[in-house]
């Protein structure tokens, strides 16, 4: 005998609202909840046959029935939705999306797709850059897409040279994506097309080894990466990944990593690493990714779907895997090697204010604090900068004179174009001299000395303060130096409606200055001097 009897209507208060919350609980993990109640609305089903379809813990399949109960109706050890009520649980939670299937059945998105990994900026080989084929973003997309419920999602790629964030949108928009990446071009790259396409696509910018956006710390439920193939580098993203994660209980890490078959020692050392920071190996895709290059591990890599344990939020410490040398090639290699002490030497001399005593003693990269608070000099040695650290350590200086240590080929100095934009920059905050060839034909010194004060000036006042306070909370920072170029004369309530009013982005206001990427922080100024004359 079967309790199937009719009824007109669901539970709202009981059923379709407990399922809801029970979804809403898993978050990004809701899809094997969404398949179990598709199967309860196609019919009878057994227990223990929708564990082992859905791959659910016994557990959860419990907590989805219990949700259930008022609208299942149940036959001795089977149950279902009420026919009755099916068609409101399929409109209600989905449940009739088509399986996204492979690849070769979306031509236009690999067009798109491909389209803009065209158009991206060439690969730079400092940084490990091996860029992955149309395909390969593609399926990251659509594998994502299937396995998570993006919508009402949060993903973070932590660096993102390949556009898994650009693919993942194009298959599902309603995803909110953070980029963190070192390489300026790529930020502007991907910030642009996701602002011409109304993509929710935040980018912002870190080196891993000297610090993370306060924004992005606990923020994401899944942590997409390709980093470089070292322990170091491995260990120093993953660990980053887990800070990320808003709670690393639920999360995933999803790394892309590849060893030669001939060498399966380097393959234990990076698990081992990998292992040690507290994360376990929830599933490995063989060959899942494919690149132009790379053919020392057979243009291709694994997925590694990865799990951060209870012990992984104490293990992923920012000092956990912090070390320069993390890439296989160039100056920031594990190989590298570090300026002589003649060089060393010569900078500290030039960094020192004539008639001051001692000379400062060089420090190495880092801005995620202000740096030389107190000091009168900084010497600070940049040799390995890819590009953007000089500016960022500039945003950071709170000393009055500092000399930078750079590649005498360094893009902010090798031409005057570069020079020029360097020192409009932040020229209400340093003038610059660029003494390129020295000390040797290697090297440059960049020398940042405090500008002058315009105090009538309040688009220059404003603008000083902002590149004072770098690390402040951007609409904060804004508004006090609004009120303190008006001599008072703005209240804090008018000031906060200027800056509102004058903000090319109101989401920017909550971030950083030093953790936006260049090109906003261009635009921003702009925005700033303006707001001070208006």
């Amino acid at each position: 005998m079967t309790s199937d009897s009719p009824q007109s209507t669901p539970s709202p208060a009981t059923a379709l609202s407990s399922v809801a919350l029970l979804l809403a609980e898993h978050g990004v993990h809701g899809r094997r909840l969404r398949d179990a109640l598709a199967l309860l609305c196609q019919g009878w089903q057994a227990f223990d046959d929708l564990v082992r379809a859905t791959a659910l813990p016994r557990r959860t399949v419990q907590e989805l029935v219990a949700a259930a109960d008022d609208d299942l109706r149940r036959a001795g050890a089977n149950l279902r939705i009420a026919p009755e009520l099916a068609a409101e649980y399929r409109r209600r939670f989905a449940l009739d999306r088509a399986n996204l299937g492979s690849v070769a059945e979306h031509p236009e998105l690999l067009a798109a797709i491909g389209a803009d990994i065209a158009a991206v900026p060439p690969p730079l080989a400092a940084l490990d850059h091996v860029q992955a084929t149309d395909e390969t973003a593609l399926r990251r997309a659509l594998w994502l897409a299937e396995n998570y419920e993006l919508a009402g999602g949060r993903l973070l790629c932590l660096g993102d040279h390949d556009l898994t964030s650009l693919a993942v949108c194009a298959v599902a928009p309603e995803t909110a994506v953070t980029v963190v990446d070192v390489d300026e071009r790529l930020l502007e790259f991907i910030d642009t097309r996701a602002r011409q396409r109304g993509w929710n696509i935040r980018c912002l910018h870190a080196d891993l080894r000297f610090g993370f956006p306060p924004a992005a710390l606990e923020w994401a439920d899944l942590v997409f990466t390709d980093p470089p193939y070292t322990p170091e580098g491995m260990a120093l993203f993953l660990a980053a990944g887990v800070r990320a994660l808003r709670d690393p209980a639920q999360g995933r890490l999803l790394v892309a990593y590849g060893y030669s078959e001939r060498n399966p020692a380097l393959g234990l050392k990076v698990q081992q690493e990998i292992q040690r920071l507290g994360i376990v190996f929830e599933a490995i895709l063989p060959g899942f990714h494919r690149y132009h290059g790379a053919q020392a591990v057979g243009s291709a890599s694994d997925l590694y779907v990865c799990r951060p344990t209870a012990r992984a939020a104490k293990l992923a410490t920012p000092q956990a895997a912090r070390r320069v040398g993390i890439y296989t090639h160039g100056p920031q290699s594990i190989e590298a090697t570090g300026p002589s002490q003649e060089i060393l030497d010569a900078l500290r001399e030039l960094a020192a204010r004539p008639g001051s005593s001692p000379a400062p003693k060089p420090r190495g990269p880092g801005w995620d604090e202000p740096i030389g608070k107190g000091a009168a000099a900084l010497a600070v040695d940049l040799t390995d900068d890819p590009g953007p650290w000089l500016l960022r350590t500039l945003l950071a200086c709170a000393a009055g004179r500092m000399a930078a240590l750079v590649s005498n080929n360094h893009p902010d100095i090798s031409n005057e174009r570069g020079q020029r934009a360097l020192a409009e920059l932040v020229g209400p905050r340093f003038t610059l001299r660029f003494l390129r060839s020295t000390p040797d034909n290697k090297h440059a010194v960049v020398l940042a000395e405090a500008a002058p004060v315009a105090a009538t000036d309040p688009a220059a006042t404003v603008l000083r303060e902002l590149l004072l306070r770098a690390h402040g909370k951007l609409g904060n920072v804004w508004r006090e130096a609004l009120i303190n170029a008006s001599r008072g004369e703005l209240t804090k309530k008018a000031a906060a409606q200027r800056v509102e009013a004058a903000a090319p982005d109101p989401a920017e206001l909550d971030l950083r200055l030093i953790d936006l990427p260049r090109h906003r922080i261009t635009t921003l100024l702009a925005a700033m001097a303006n707001s001070a004359t208006t």
